[in-house]
């Protein structure tokens, strides 16, 4: 079973690598640039590579990026940098994704240090959830001088990179060696700790820390009025996912995996979480996956690549349809589903239903909490200035939990954003108070 979760893109040797980097044609307005969500100074950082000067390449990444290792593999590139490449419009643009994980694997190979740390004296920062948004806020915190503390529910950090998302894309060792990264800078990491159980956010303020950020994600499922559904035969993507993991890693055993071989299942959703989700459905020995979508293919939002590479595998689709009724049967299984399509109302036999149809916030935090304000669906209201503040002085949130990216770079850009809200916010607490005490 661990071979059919082996990394499936495969990995530049050094002379491809400068070979591909030569192609770059060096815009003068570089497309790519402007279609990465974080600004990745992605001509600069090709020249270097297309040199063979490595270190300067990273060095580069390093100023706009905590996770290149992470973004070089699961980075909508088609949409982004790539899809902005003007090689691209009358051929192949550069494989920048392929690049990007090339230098990252070799700089994480190779052992080097980049940068100088700076003593932590510039403020305490506490981070809550330790996904990509909480690593970006440490990493770019830390360089700047401040103390970060991360606190992560989980036995080990990473959130949804590592739990979230198939070992196939994006290898658990690879995630680990990025937290290493941050752990580097001086970042310390509290696990097993369940804020709004173990701690409240007071008592973070009580331990010293000038500002919070909440970047917990979104862990309650959307509902969908179907009949049936309340069935234990229907489970959550994600949940399904964060179990095969555990599985991988040998921390939970393969009848806790809830599709076992000859499995007959259904996955409602056709995004990417949707897709990892019948992938992976297969690689645990399903003898049939297929994804029920209410919208065309047109309007997936999953990447096209993805989509190719699950037909390639043998996932099947239902477009424009919808599950009308679930029937179970004794125990865990089901029995069959119901399913409108558009030739009419069918009824197949299924094992399981996983549900990839989004999630909320849950309210474990803010019902622990004070003066933190959500909107009707339970995503924490946040202000432009300083950016990502809640409506609690010095309590800063951004991710998924105020409803604003849909990508693991989106978190990373929203991220970085919070993260200059947050060294405003301290140094202009700190200077007031300075001014206070002459």
């Amino acid at each position: 079973m661990v071979e059919e979760f082996k990394e499936i893109s495969e990995q530049y040797s050094i002379a491809e690598a400068i070979k591909e980097a030569q192609r770059c044609l060096q815009c003068k307005v570089p497309g790519c640039k402007k279609g990465c969500p974080i600004s990745n100074d992605i001509p600069l950082w090709i020249e270097e590579l297309s040199k063979g000067n490595f270190g300067n390449a990273m060095e580069i990444i390093n100023t706009r990026s905590n996770l290149p290792a992470v973004c070089g593999r699961v980075c909508a590139h088609e949409r982004q940098c790539e899809g902005n490449c003007v090689l691209g419009k009358k051929g192949e643009p550069v494989h920048i994704g392929k690049l990007e994980r090339f230098l990252a694997d070799f700089d994480c190979e190779a052992g080097w240090r980049h940068e100088n740390i700076p003593e932590k004296t510039r403020g305490k920062v506490a981070v809550i959830g330790s996904g990509p948004a909480g690593l970006t806020i440490a990493g770019d915190l830390s360089r700047q001088g401040f103390a970060v503390e991360i606190f992560e529910m989980s036995p080990e950090p990473g959130g949804v990179l590592m739990f979230g998302i198939p070992e196939y894309r994006l290898p658990k060792e690879v995630v680990r060696h990025e937290i290493k990264k941050i752990k580097n800078l001086g970042v310390t990491f509290h696990t097993n700790v369940t804020i709004g159980k173990d701690l409240t956010v007071d008592d973070i303020f009580n331990q010293e820390f000038d500002a919070i950020f909440i970047g917990t994600g979104t862990g309650r499922p959307k509902k969908l009025d179907i009949p049936g559904i309340q069935h234990p035969g229907v489970r959550q993507a994600i949940w399904f996912l964060r179990r095969v993991n555990l599985y991988n890693n040998g921390s939970v055993s393969r009848n806790e995996v809830v599709v076992s071989e000859g499995d007959k299942v259904a996955v409602i959703g056709c995004g990417n979480t949707g897709i990892d989700a019948a992938r992976t459905a297969l690689r645990m020995g399903a003898s049939e996956v297929t994804i029920i979508y209410h919208k065309g293919h047109e309007q997936m939002t999953a990447l096209n690549s993805e989509y190719e590479d699950a037909l390639k595998e043998g996932v099947k689709f239902l477009w424009n349809s919808s599950i009308n009724g679930i029937e179970g049967s004794e125990g865990n299984r089901l029995r069959s589903i119901t399913v409108m399509t558009e030739n009419g109302e069918e009824r197949r036999p299924i094992d399981w239903v996983i549900m990839a149809v989004g999630s909320s916030p849950a309210s474990r935090i803010v019902s622990t909490t004070k003066g933190i304000e959500v909107d009707e669906k339970g995503y924490v209201i946040t202000r432009d200035f300083p950016y990502g503040m809640s409506t609690r002085k010095g309590v800063f949130a951004g991710g998924d939990v105020t409803n604003r990216p849909a990508t693991v770079v989106h978190a990373m850009r929203d991220a970085k954003k919070v993260a200059e809200g947050i060294a405003q916010y301290i140094d202009a607490v700190k200077l007031m108070d300075s001014i206070n005490q002459k």
